[in-house]
């Protein structure tokens, strides 16, 4: 007899050590469907057919990553992914210059066609995957405001395109930005708890969120006051929108890139935090944070040329620097795509180490 996914899912999440957990440890990876990302039905059937592939343990779904702007109206070529990268090429944005952040309203998820579509595609996933558990994929008020502009998610980032400076946001207009910042966190709030409401009450029914920051906390982008100022207290509406819809919904934090800063996300109420130990500035996966942590192997060895006896190495040092204490086991963040199948059958037969 199996392992209940379902229960040992929430029972990590909780912190629960391995001897109280039907299991140690999960497994789990994601990448950009390329090629079925739209529609709620092709895309919930890819999901399905990736995560029964490998026989991931827990599913994080991973829908396209500009449907944020995209509900906004801005408009991509869907099919010109610049040489391989897993956005699509903008062909308009929603702000082209600086005035339009006072244009930003809140939306209603259950009415615009784009979030529609993804409270669709959630659903069909959680039916299709019912013994383990589907956390959903919603990125930060900041980080969507930011790609409204097509400016970058993160420092250095080489296909950010915007037509605006940073500043011209955040600077010279303040206070605008920071109403635009409400009704995004407004709308993603309305959208998460949708996500994670019992379908009895008109949810998706979900276990709960992948709640991506991106890199916006990474190498100071956003230090720890203007952090303070453009982001925590949206952070705040959505995650509280989260417990209130479903207060056994979990919330899985993603902070990205180096100097990621995970320490900033210890107390803001996520059971599970997820950074790139493997990246200069971070902490290895034992750093006393709080939440449980998730990690095994760097996301760069899952490359089509990656080494999958790297990653294999990596996870046996992950789990025996876990040991005893709970984990989530994945990569330290999206798999490439494509990806070495090599590398993620390394990942999928960890699960024999337990």
């Amino acid at each position: 007899m199996g392992i209940d996914r379902k229960a040992a899912f929430r029972a990590i999440a909780s912190g629960k050590t391995a001897e109280e957990s039907p299991a140690p440890y999960l497994v789990s990876a994601w990448q950009h469907l390329i090629g079925h990302e739209y529609g709620a039905d092709d895309f919930a059937q890819a999901t399905i057919d990736f995560v029964k592939t490998w026989d991931w343990e827990w599913v994080k779904v991973n829908p396209r990553a500009i449907y944020y702007s995209e509900a906004w109206g801005a408009t991509y070529d869907h099919n010109d992914y610049q040489n391989g990268y897993v956005i699509p090429r903008t062909v308009s944005t929603v702000i082209k210059s600086a005035a339009d952040v006072e244009s930003i309203e809140r939306l209603d998820p259950s009415a615009n066609p784009v979030l529609r579509e993804q409270i669709d595609a959630a659903r069909l996933i959680r039916a299709g995957l019912d013994d383990r558990a589907v956390i959903d994929t919603v990125f930060s008020p900041l980080s969507v405001l930011l790609q409204f502009a097509d400016l970058p998610l993160y420092p250095g980032d080489p296909y950010a395109r915007p037509t605006i400076e940073l500043g011209e946001l955040f600077e010279e207009r303040p206070e605008q930005t920071e109403k635009a910042l409400k009704a995004i966190a407004e709308t993603l709030a309305d959208y998460a708890a949708t996500l994670v409401r019992d379908p009895k009450d008109g949810g998706a029914g979900l276990d709960g969120i992948f709640y991506a920051v991106t890199g916006t906390a990474s190498e100071n982008y956003f230090d720890d006051d203007a952090y303070a100022r453009f982001a925590a207290p949206y952070d705040r509406i959505v995650i509280d929108a989260i417990r209130n819809a479903n207060p056994d919904a979990v919330i899985l934090l993603h902070t990205c890139r180096q100097e990621s800063h995970p320490e900033r996300f210890a107390h803001v109420g996520a059971d599970i935090l997820h950074w790139d130990q493997f990246l200069e500035g971070n902490p290895d996966i034992n750093a006393p944070l709080g939440p449980v942590p998730v990690g095994g192997a760097s996301y760069t060895l899952f490359a089509p040329d990656g080494d999958a006896a790297k990653v294999a190495e990596e996870l046996r040092k992950t789990i025996e620097l876990r040991r005893g204490k709970p984990f989530l086991l994945a990569p330290s963040c999206t798999v490439p795509t494509p990806a070495s199948d090599a590398s993620l059958r390394a990942l999928s037969e960890a699960r024999a180490l337990r």
